[in-house]
């Protein structure tokens, strides 16, 4: 997990490496002006959180970071996010510190793509990145399965006993 510290919904400073209290953190890079791929992700990562028994969700922690700070608010993140599941996590800061942080694990943030409305999508990889704190990294793509997800939740959870 990148060293670096952005900032929550609520204001205050979050670093990715020490925050995080859970033995399981799930991390995903997107917008929420995203078209498509953002809203599926997260969709799928929510019903597969739903799945797990609730002493399983207790310990994973979901990670929203924008890639488009410009436009993301705090107020913007959190509504989005409550969409899917109030105890997701929101989180932006400076572009330069966000691309940073994605880079470090493998995360690709393309920039602003203009649009002929006049607005702008934002190009990036969209894979969920699982740390645990005994089974390093898993990544999923936007095609997984949401059983097999659950199935790897609830495995990553299991092995951080």
């Amino acid at each position: 997990m990148p060293q670096v510290s952005l900032t929550d919904t609520s204001g205050r400073p979050y670093n990715l490496a020490t925050t995080p209290s859970k033995p399981v953190t799930l991390l995903f890079f997107g917008y929420t002006h995203c078209p498509d791929v953002c809203v599926t992700v997260l969709s799928d990562v929510s019903m597969a959180m739903q799945r797990l028994a609730q002493a399983d969700r207790d310990q994973i922690q979901v990670i929203f970071v924008t890639t488009d700070p410009a436009r993301d608010t705090a107020k913007q993140i959190r509504r989005y996010l409550d969409r899917f599941d109030p105890n997701f996590v929101g989180l932006t800061g400076p572009l330069p510190t966000i691309k940073s942080a994605a880079t470090e694990v493998g995360v690709d943030i393309e920039g602003m793509k203009k649009l002929p409305s006049g607005g702008y999508e934002v190009g990036h990889s969209a894979q969920v990145v699982g740390f645990s704190r005994n089974s390093g990294v898993v990544l999923w793509t936007p095609d997984t399965p949401i059983a097999a997800m659950k199935h790897d939740f609830a495995l990553l959870v299991e092995r951080s006993r």
